[in-house]
C-alpha cells in the first residue's frame, strides 16, 4: 500500500502540487475538523465512484480519522483503475498530532 505521511502532505499543500485529496470519514466527522478535502464516505464510494472518475490518472490522497478507512478505499480505487493513490497514514488523528494541535479530532 502506497501511503504517504503527514509531513509530506503538509509539503504538497504547502507547495501547491496538483493532487486530489479524498475524505472517506462520515459526513459528521467532515463537519468537526478537514483539510479541504473531497468527502465521499467509505460506504458510499462504490455509489460516488463516478463522481471522481475525472481524478483516475492524477495523483490521489485518501485519508481518514486513522488510516484504516482509507486504506479500504485506496484498494476499491486501485481496482477501479486509479493508477496513483496514496493512503495518509495515521489520518486526521495524525495530522492533529503533528501539525495543527488545535485541529479536533471526531
Amino acid at each position: 500500500m502506497n501511503e504517504i505521511t503527514v509531513q509530506e502532505l503538509k509539503e504538497k499543500k504547502e507547495s501547491g502540487d496538483d493532487f486530489f485529496l479524498l475524505d472517506v470519514r462520515e459526513g459528521f466527522e467532515y463537519m468537526v475538523s478537514n483539510l479541504d478535502g473531497e468527502n465521499i464516505p467509505l460506504g458510499d464510494l462504490p455509489s460516488r465512484v463516478d463522481d471522481i472518475k475525472n481524478h483516475k490518472d492524477s495523483e490521489v490522497v485518501v485519508m481518514c480519522r486513522s488510516g484504516g478507512r482509507s486504506g479500504k478505499a485506496l484498494e476499491f480505487l486501485e481496482k477501479e483503475g486509479f493508477s496513483n493513490v496514496h493512503n495518509l497514514k495515521g489520518g486526521i488523528t495524525a495530522w492533529s498530532k503533528e501539525i495543527d494541535t488545535s485541529m479536533p479530532v471526531a
